[in-house]
């Protein structure tokens, strides 16, 4: 068992918490704030209840992410350099003081420093050309691999310089529900599910950088 009891998350989203491995500064444990899960049940109607809390654990539905289609098929062709390009390398779950816990690449930048959101950077410099052209190839991954995600957001993309150049990383989001994931199979609905959760994202960026005073609801609705 991972000793974490010493230990300070240096990320946290509202489900999950991220630390440092104890024993090696590469990988990182995520684990799910239960209090959360509680919460997000008693919210839900008696009826979803009873379909239990697995769906709502965001560790158990990574696992399940990390097993689909699209991602054991290019494993099984030797093609890991290709899905870790923009994926944090996946190591399963693992036991600590905390909790079970997810275990995971950390993600960093050349000069060591935990790699930063896409979020904040585009609040702290824009969306530079830097970053356009990081986008473009995470992007242009997703439609070449298939994989599938839930809706792609500025804070769960890290943005590291480890090879020279901006690449970007889903650290979070991974996946699909239950019925698109059972669709994937059938010729080109997974390149239509990607093309919509792009168009998505590209009005993301839009609202982020000028959203004109509109919420995100408002904002899609308009455009």
């Amino acid at each position: 068992m991972l000793d974490l009891s010493d230990k300070l998350p240096f990320a946290q989203g509202y489900n999950r918490l991220c630390y440092e491995h104890p024993l090696d500064s590469a990988r990182c444990l995520k684990i799910v704030r239960p209090e959360n899960i509680a919460a997000r049940t008693q919210r839900q109607s008696r009826l979803k209840q009873l379909l239990g809390t697995n769906r709502l654990n965001d560790n158990t539905q990574e696992i399940i992410a990390h097993n689909q289609r699209a991602i054991r098929e290019l494993l099984a062709k030797g093609r890991e350099d290709l899905v870790w390009s923009h994926l944090p390398r996946f190591y399963g779950s693992v036991q600590t003081s905390l909790g079970e816990a997810n275990e995971s690449e950390l993600i960093r930048c050349a000069d060591g420093n935990v790699a930063p959101t896409l979020e904040t950077l585009m609040q702290d410099h824009g969306l530079t050309p830097e970053l356009e052209t990081g986008i473009r190839e995470f992007l242009d991954w997703l439609k070449q691999t298939r994989i599938l995600t839930r809706n792609l957001l500025p804070h769960n993309l890290v943005v590291t310089d480890r090879i020279g150049r901006t690449q970007l990383f889903l650290v979070d989001g991974l996946g699909a529900p239950t019925i698109p994931q059972a669709l994937a199979p059938l010729p080109g609905w997974s390149s239509h599910y990607i093309d919509r959760k792009i168009d998505r994202f590209r009005k993301r960026l839009a609202w982020e950088q000028n959203g004109e005073g509109l919420s995100w609801e408002d904002f899609q609705r308009l455009r």
